[in-house]
């Protein structure tokens, strides 16, 4: 594919497609083939958007809209996305590497309903709710939910539009004005939804977005004093620092950060079934996904029997382009990122750590372009070991041993991280173990189960608030306590503590 047919994308900036004279290319991780020209923002841009999102706030079209209106927008654009799903599908395979077998489901599929589960739970929302009658004083009460102001959207490439309505959803359905920031690596879905907005009839200024650089852009977004929220997908290190920053003014945030998921198998587990889950736990989205299981913890005394199977199946997954539905994993989304996965593999094994499947990036035909790295497991692993503490995001997987119970939930629980986890053993005692386990998320029996009725976030160095689930809309508004005084004339009121009615 050669620049002169691959599509553009442009900026979009208080309801206007904006070029800014300087582009940059996005190009397939498997055949380093022309995607598309996205226009590359920059510090002013983001100025621009902050202004035209306030400008749209304060003239109040949107947040002065009934909610059941806003969200019959939001839902519209929940089913256009929806009808797109094979088109957007391909797309995503094509930008950022993830397989098919992954981006219509979980890329884009959940995307929609994400939609319109929040435009759902906004029509019964309590935007406006009475309390009880204040006494003595003969007063009543009412609690207003009222939208925050201009939020910050900020997002990675992995699952770039998931991470994004995630945020917009209940930010815009709440009355919000939004100005969103995609990753430079995968901006196209993103863009694609903000024409589904447009289309749909989002006011100008309301929905914006800025591509460019992380540093200087998604910096400056995140820390520019017109924003009142920031709702941010992306690495601890950045989800550190945007917190930082948010303290001098003291503007609200939500953080979904890194994960360093364990995945128990207990000694009464179906291995066949808990095997081919592990293997899913952790290679599903090419190993790019934050809850991903990358540890999985072992009885010692089944050791041998698990490893065997678990290399045997492991060998069955291919490695290939993302497009081919045989594929079941992906290329790696950048070099950069493909190089530092393969300095980890030598530390590991520095570290003592037995390499029992893949290790390295392949060569031949298929894999002369593109950024790969096999399916990897490493076992002899302790939890000390850089492999085993660090977010590696690829498709590696660490096997450690436990010789209890209890020594399995301590290992586990022993991370900076506390995002996901999983437990595969008899329903009981699974349900037992998950409930002892820091983590924002657990499955049992399964992974990667995601809905959008249930939040989405983790424990620890893994995040702050969530997103999704019945409680998504709360993350983006504030609360407002009106008094109204019932108490008639002056000699029923409270000024009697300080001023006497009949001086």
């Amino acid at each position: 594919m050669t620049s002169a047919t691959a599509p553009h994308y442009s900026l979009y900036i208080d309801g206007q497609w904006v070029d800014t004279g300087e582009n940059y290319e996005i190009r397939s991780p498997a055949t380093e083939e022309l995607v598309a020209t996205v226009a590359k923002g920059g510090t002013s841009h983001v100025d621009s958007a902050v202004a035209a999102a306030q400008a749209a706030f304060d003239a109040g079209t949107w947040r002065r809209t009934p909610p059941a209106e806003r969200a019959a927008l939001i839902n519209t654009v929940g089913e256009r996305l929806a009808a797109r799903g094979d088109e957007l599908a391909i797309l995503q395979s094509r930008e950022n590497g993830a397989t098919i077998r992954i981006t219509g489901a979980l890329h884009v599929g959940l995307s929609a309903a994400q939609l319109q589960y929040v435009a759902a739970i906004a029509q019964g929302y309590e935007w406006e709710t009475t309390g009880p009658a204040i006494e003595p004083v003969k007063a009543d009460g009412i609690i207003v939910r009222e939208p925050i102001g201009v939020v910050a959207a900020i997002v990675p490439w992995n699952i770039p539009l998931l991470t994004t309505v995630w945020k917009i959803g209940p930010a815009l359905v709440a009355g919000n004005s939004v100005v969103l920031k995609p990753d430079e690596h995968a901006p196209l879905l993103p863009i694609e939804l903000a024409r589904e907005f447009e289309a749909a009839g989002i006011p100008p200024g309301v929905l914006n977005i800025v591509t460019g650089d992380g540093e200087p852009v998604g910096a400056h977004l995140s820390g520019h004093p017109g924003v009142r929220k920031v709702a941010f997908t992306g690495s601890t290190a950045v989800g550190k620092s945007i917190l930082r920053q948010s303290a001098d003014s003291i503007r609200r945030v939500t953080l979904e950060l890194g994960g360093k998921g364990a995945n128990i198998i207990l000694d009464d587990a179906d291995i066949d079934m808990a095997v081919d889950g592990a293997l899913f736990a952790c290679m599903a989205n090419n190993g790019e996904a934050c809850e991903a299981g990358t540890r999985l913890l072992i009885p010692a005394g089944r050791r041998d029997e698990i490893i065997d199977k678990l290399v045997a199946r492991g060998e069955t997954l291919q490695l290939g382009n993302p497009i081919e539905p045989t594929t079941h994993v992906g290329p790696i989304i950048t070099a950069l990122q493909r190089d530092r996965i393969l300095e980890y593999f030598q530390v590991a094994q520095d570290e003592g750590a037995t390499l029992a499947l893949g290790g390295k990036s392949p060569s031949g035909a298929g894999f002369d372009k593109g950024y790969w790295i096999e399916p990897t497991i490493f076992v002899d692993v302790t939890n000390d070991m850089r492999i085993a503490r660090d977010e590696v995001f690829g498709p590696v997987l660490v096997v450690l041993t436990y010789d209890s119970v209890d020594e399995a939930v301590k290992i586990a629980n022993d991370t900076n991280y506390g995002l996901s986890a999983g437990v595969w053993g008899s329903e009981d005692t699974a349900l037992d173990v998950a409930r002892r386990l820091d983590a924002g998320m657990v499955w049992v029996n399964n992974w990667h189960v995601l809905h959008p009725a249930y939040p989405f976030g983790g424990y620890k160095e893994s995040g702050l608030g969530r997103e999704g689930g019945p409680d998504a809309i709360n993350e983006y508004v504030e609360e407002k306590f009106i008094s109204i005084d019932r108490s008639g004339g002056i000699e029923n009121k409270a000024f009697a503590i300080v001023i006497d009615p009949t001086a």
